[in-house]
């Protein structure tokens, strides 16, 4: 049984996430936003880092179909709302996902954030269909593409990797944890990864990037800061120019945890709501060992509660049920 002053702390700690309000709005544009625990990892991955940095999260789901130009003349209403969505977030979410159904959207998601200076983290298939828009806006390659979705393409940017097997769907993924180097030691990713040399994150994949065509990626402004242990496998890409465009191989959000949220993840909403700059200025990268997002002057001084609460530092940690998305954003 939970003592009174337990009860009585979370009860507090949940009247100031209800009545936090600095928003930050988040587009996730996917092809299954009618089940929102389609994305449950996702969306509890977004709840930390939001929680982490003080804000009140607000989730709008954009069918990915719905942004696509024959949307204009098949449905006209639900493509003005979709991206009427996309242009009001403060940030842009592409989670992974197979197929080609609604990858035109997604795509022109990822255009719409790299044009417009808006936070983008890209993840599994979200940071291949930004490498392709990449190639067909930047590199002028129109036909670029996955073989995924286009077997035939002439520019194969994302490719079926060789260890695969086409006919046997299963166990033929890339599975698991995997360990990725970083290549660029001051690129935001590696900052948000406390400036470590290397990570482990899971993944769940059977496409990659082209490694052949990642020299050309690479001279037309694309950096592939995180690569596996043979250097040949791209993990994680970045737009050093733009405020936070980020791309990443492996699914960030299954090790993101109440009080410890994902760096990447983390990143995303820091940039979505002005906070990253002040982040990255920090020596020691942004996750404390205790997994909060803190800036305090006395970092011994902390102290963490067993529901992740922290005091003395920049934020008051706090976490909510992350199914209670429609309620904190109301």
């Amino acid at each position: 049984m939970h003592s009174i002053s337990t009860l009585s702390h979370i009860k507090s700690v949940l009247n100031i996430i209800l009545k936090n309000s600095f928003q930050v709005r988040i587009a996730m544009v996917g092809k299954y936003t009618g089940l929102s625990d389609s994305y449950l990892s996702v969306l509890k991955a977004l709840c930390h880092a939001s929680v982490a940095l003080d804000r009140k999260l607000v989730v709008d789901w954009v069918p990915s179909c719905d942004l696509e130009d024959s949307a204009a003349e098949e449905a006209p209403d639900a493509y003005e709302k979709a991206w009427e969505l996309l242009k009001g977030a403060d940030g842009v979410l592409v989670p992974g996902g197979f197929g080609d159904r609604g990858v035109q959207g997604k795509i022109l998601a990822a255009k719409y954030a790299r044009e417009n200076n808006i936070p983008y983290l890209g993840i599994c298939l979200g940071m291949q269909i930004a490498v392709i828009e990449f190639a067909r806006s930047i590199m002028k390659m129109r036909g670029a593409n996955s073989t995924e979705f286009d077997p035939a393409t002439k520019t194969p940017c994302v490719i079926f990797m060789p260890e695969g097997s086409k006919t046997h769907m299963g166990a033929t993924m890339r599975l698991g944890s995997r360990r990725t180097f970083f290549q660029v030691n001051n690129c935001k990713s590696a900052k948000l990864y406390g400036n470590a040399s290397y990570v482990d994150e899971r993944h769940r994949h059977r496409y990659e990037v082209n490694p052949d065509m990642v020299p050309e990626f690479e001279k037309a402004g694309l950096s592939f800061v995180g690569k596996d242990e043979s250097g040949k496998r791209m993990e994680i890409i970045e737009l050093p120019t733009h405020r936070f465009f980020v791309g990443a191989q492996f699914h960030p959000e299954f090790k993101s945890r109440p009080g410890k949220p994902s760096p990447l993840f983390l990143g995303l909403i820091a940039a979505s709501s002005g906070q990253l700059d002040h982040l990255l200025q920090r020596p020691c990268g942004i996750v404390s060992q205790t997994g909060r997002c803190v800036s305090s002057k006395e970092p011994t001084k902390l102290k963490l509660f067993p529901n992740g609460h922290v005091k003395n530092g920049l934020v008051n940690g706090y976490y909510a049920n992350g199914n209670g998305y429609s309620h904190l954003a109301a």
